[in-house]
Parts: C-alpha cells; sequence; structure tokens
C-alpha cells in the first residue's frame, strides 16, 4: 500500500493527533496542544518526553552509528564505528550529559541536533536542499560527512504508544553519502556510501521495549519494529516509492544475538534472513534508570515485494541493523 501524503502538521486544530502513516515530512513535533485523551499534565509531560536523532552510515568496509538522547530528565549520546572487515568495533564512546547543558534536540528532522561533553561532541544538521551534515570528534574518533539529497520519500509515522501517550517518527532511505571516518591514524573514505537517519519524539511509558531491524540502499530500503509502536512505523522503500508494511515478527535468540535472525511481515511482503557480523551491546543500571541494549551489524537477505501480487525483489547482502531494546527512562 503506497502512503498518503504528508499532512501540515501532526495534531488537528482540535488537538487530535493524525495518527498514521505518510510520505513526506512536517516541520514540528509539538505535543503541548494534544487533547483528551491524549493529553497529560505538564510534570508528566516533563518525564515522558522522549527524543532522538540517530545516523547510520553503511560502506563495504565501515558501518557507523551515532545518535543524540533527550529522555526529559537527562540526556546521553553514543556514536560508534565497526570495521566490517575485522568484524569489531574498532571506536567507540556513550556518554550521559548534564541536564539542559549538553545536548540540544531538534524540532523536527529538518533542525540541528547538538551533543557536547567535555572533547565529546556531534552534530547533526540540514544544510539546505535536503542535504544533511554530521560531525562527531571524541577520544580516537572522528567522522565528518554529508549525505543526501533524499530520493524517495521520507516515512513519516504518528501513533499511540502504548503505556504512554502518543509517538511520532521520521525516517529517510538510504542516502548518498560522502565524508570521512578516523580512529587512532587510521582513516576510512565514507565516499559512495550509504546513510540513513531516524528523529523520533513522543510521550513514552517509563518501560519501554521494542526490537528494530533498518536497512538501506540507494534504491531499496526498509524500517521495522515491534513494541511500542506496534507496527506504525514499518515501511518499505522501492523503485522510488514508500510502502506501509505489516506487523513485523523477529525470530532469533535473544540470549544469543549474533545468532542469525528471521525477519519477516504479517502481510506477505517481506521475508529476510539477517546474519550478524558482530554487535555493540550496552546494559545500564542506574537505579532509577535502566537501559538494556544490543544492536548487531550484519547483512541482510531474502525478499521484498510492493504488494502481495508484485514480483518477489531479490535482497542480497544488505548492509544494515537488528536490536533488541528495553529501557527505564
Amino acid at each position: 500500500m503506497m502512503l498518503p501524503a504528508a499532512p501540515e502538521n501532526l495534531l488537528t486544530a482540535e488537538g487530535r493527533p493524525r495518527f498514521g502513516r505518510y510520505a513526506g515530512q512536517v516541520d514540528a513535533f509539538d505535543w503541548h496542544e494534544l487533547a483528551p485523551p491524549h493529553a497529560r499534565g505538564a510534570w508528566w509531560r516533563r518525564f515522558h518526553h522522549k527524543r532522538w536523532h540517530y545516523v547510520a552510515l553503511a560502506t563495504p568496509e565501515l558501518f557507523c552509528g551515532v545518535a543524540i538522547v533527550d529522555v526529559g530528565w537527562t540526556n546521553t549520546a553514543f556514536a560508534y564505528i565497526f570495521d566490517r572487515r575485522e568484524r569489531r568495533i574498532v571506536a567507540e564512546f556513550s556518554q550521559d550529559g548534564v541536564p539542559g547543558l549538553t545536548a540540544s534536540l531538534a524540532g523536527n528532522a529538518g533542525g540541528a541536533s547538538r551533543f557536547r561533553f567535555l572533547s565529546r561532541r556531534i552534530g547533526i544538521e540540514c544544510v539546505g536542499q535536503r542535504l544533511y551534515r554530521l560531525k562527531v570528534e571524541g577520544p580516537g574518533l572522528r567522522i565528518a560527512a554529508e549525505f543526501g539529497p533524499d530520493l524517495m520519500p521520507l516515512l513519516l509515522a504518528c501513533g499511540p504508544a502504548a503505556g504512554g501517550s502518543a509517538h511520532a517518527t521520521q525516517k529517510s532511505t538510504g542516502l548518498p553519502l560522502w565524508g570521512e571516518a578516523a580512529y587512532g591514524a587510521v582513516r576510512h573514505s565514507l565516499d559512495g556510501g550509504v546513510a540513513s537517519f531516524d528523529y523520533s519524539n513522543g510521550l513514552l511509558a517509563r518501560e519501554t521495549a521494542w526490537r528494530w531491524a533498518s536497512a538501506h540502499s540507494l534504491d531499496l530500503g526498509f524500517n521495522l519494529q515491534a513494541g511500542y509502536f506496534g507496527a506504525q512505523e514499518n515501511a518499505l522503500w522501492l523503485d522510488g516509492q514508500l510502502y506501509g508494511l505489516g506487523a513485523a515478527h523477529f525470530d532469533f535468540q535473544p540470549a544469543a544475538p549474533l545468532a542469525p535472525w528471521h525477519i519477516h511481515t504479517d502481510d506477505g511482503l517481506l521475508d529476510l534472513h539477517f546474519k550478524p557480523e558482530g554487535a555493540r551491546a550496552k546494559d545500564k543500571n542506574l537505579l532509577v534508570a535502566a537501559s538494556r541494549y544490543v544492536q548487531p551489524i550484519g547483512t541482510f537477505s531474502g525478499w521484498v515485494r510492493a504488494s502481495a501480487d508484485a514480483p518477489k525483489r531479490i535482497v542480497a547482502q544488505l548492509a544494515g541493523v537488528t536490536e533488541d531494546h528495553r529501557s527505564r527512562w
């Protein structure tokens, strides 16, 4: 099913969220005018408002993941470089910030998000004409990249969040990439690679869990999630068009995330096998907050199609990630 064009605003004039999946983008993610039954008090919103800005970069040699996260009462950020040939993370940092001081999250996917804590810095911004820039600096790690323009529509998904209120996300498929990633004395060109981004903004439950998969080339890509957001953000980009997908099923071994995964949707439009090359994992327990997270990096093979009667498109060794994540935030 091809998706309709995105509305101008996430909320109607009466404050009702425009739940659904759309092709395109909006200029603001603002929940202050939410009407009942989705509206909550300002104090509740302060502690349940979660936002993140994530960028993935993929080349035959490297996979890089970068994110800035604001959970309302604090913020954090991470960056890593994964060497696909050595099958290991060769540089990374993860840094908790100071509330209200170290992170600034964009109000939409076309805005600028920044994190700065001592020598660790991340900047994600749109520099005009649908072009984006990423800069990362940290101990032994540096990324300077530009990517875009978007060759296929952005996904806009808005829906209820289990245990919370409303949530929305804006995601790209593969974008042309150029730049450089460096660690220590080693430098890698990113030219000719593929970038993608995820801007998410919502009022979520204190206990939130999800499984996620994402991979992109310049002519094919997908995003899948099972958990707090249901099938709202499940989408396929193919031949310049954006299609909605059904509920996603993740068959894997949680105790052995580097074993093969099988992922498929219940509408018969996607069936993929994921072969991990390595993973980034964190397990934090700060008493008032906790996060258990594993993000395998690897390749997807199988098939996708735009409709039940369309021919299957073969997917072979498409670089991307899966994720098993549970947060108390």
